[in-house]
């Protein structure tokens, strides 16, 4: 088995951190611009919040390095095991001495934050260990400046050491855009096929929040709501971090409002949003017509009006017109084998200004 780093015994010395409680009814936000590192505003950014599901931004970080570095492909099988399958859902629910290759991990991290996949990958590029690779991620993450971060598994399922800021998220985001542009699409995955299965998105802000493009959503009952939000209008790309919301739909609005008052601090032209519907409100007959009228009117005319619809299931109809990927349809042409090792002081840090049953 191909283990992701040469140095991975350094991150056996990487000290055991304090658990660190969290701050009920406060949330904790922040918004940059990806090209520059401006931090445009902050709300609490430092405060120390469990990352939840958000930690998958790390391990999909170190599945980038490995195949940017040729040591890992995304056709490679790579092994389910026992400890795999125990994670608590969200998961595929794939069968233990099942294989899955690396893009079906990939894609199944950033559609429904499978926790299964997300340990079976961290096991399998940390040489079979979850707790060595969550060493490794940690040591990742410092070299990247998130200095006040400790990651303790690679799926986000809670542990009371495992610890972030939006800062430090904010950073992550702006390297995952920055340092794997060849990997970037895979944010932005509506759905994929997986044992004749549709896997739809968990992220609401790809249908909902006009340029949004990425990134990744999570949530435990002790962390909150959180979500990472990447999105590009007029060519200025912004980062959004939004951690501890009480629910999906205040996440949403908060995330939504902080993008918008961003982009106008850039000096871009705002989008109307018209409509906010709540996930936990059921919708009539005629709440689901209206919902897929302006649905449609979004894709005849997007960029200029969007819908916000906050983790709005489904509907029968948008699954049957749903466009799948199937794992293996993105040949990404490995560049630069030998470029830069993950975990090598060798990457340039951006400088910035300044328990429920499902859990994403």
């Amino acid at each position: 088995m191909t283990c992701l780093l040469t140095c991975t015994s350094l991150g056996t010395l990487i000290p055991k951190e304090e658990a660190f409680a969290q701050y009920t009814h406060q949330i904790s936000t922040i918004v940059v611009d990806a090209r520059t590192g401006a931090v445009l505003s902050q709300t609490d950014p430092d405060l120390r919040r469990y990352p939840a599901s958000l930690t998958k931004l790390m391990t999909l970080y170190m599945a980038f390095s490995a195949l940017r570095a040729g040591t890992v492909s995304l056709s490679q099988q790579l092994p389910v095991s026992i400890h795999a399958v125990t994670m608590e859902p969200s998961k595929l629910g794939v069968a233990p001495g099942t294989m899955l290759t690396v893009e079906q991990a990939i894609l199944a991290l950033v559609t429904k934050s499978a926790n299964d996949a997300a340990c079976a990958l961290g096991e399998f590029l940390g040489g079979g260990s979850e707790p060595q690779f969550a060493a490794m991620m940690t040591q990742q993450a410092h070299i990247l400046g998130m200095q006040n971060t400790t990651f303790r598994n690679a799926s986000g399922l809670p542990d009371p050491d495992q610890v972030t800021t939006a800062r430090d998220l904010s950073y992550l985001a702006s390297h995952l855009i920055a340092d794997f542009p060849e990997y970037y699409h895979y944010f932005s995955t509506e759905s994929f096929y997986f044992h004749h299965r549709v896997i739809p998105n968990h992220n609401p802000m790809l249908r909902s929040y006009a340029g949004a493009d990425g990134m990744k959503t999570g949530y435990t009952q002790e962390a909150g709501h959180n979500l990472v939000t990447s999105a590009m209008r007029s060519n200025v790309r912004l980062i959004g971090v939004v951690l501890g919301a009480p629910s999906n739909n205040s996440r949403n609005i908060v995330m939504a409002s902080q993008l918008d008052r961003g982009f106008d601090a850039e000096g871009v032209a705002p989008v109307e949003r018209p409509l906010i519907l709540a996930r936990h409100t059921v919708p009539t007959r005629q709440h689901k017509h209206q919902l897929l009228m302006l649905a449609s009117a979004h894709r005849r005319g997007r960029g200029s009006q969007v819908v916000e619809v906050a983790e709005a299931p489904l509907s029968s109809h948008r699954r049957a017109h749903a466009k799948p990927v199937t794992a293996g349809h993105h040949h990404v042409q490995l560049v630069g084998a030998k470029l830069r090792q993950a975990t090598t002081g060798t990457h340039t840090t951006l400088h910035h200004s300044g328990s429920a049953r499902h859990r994403t």
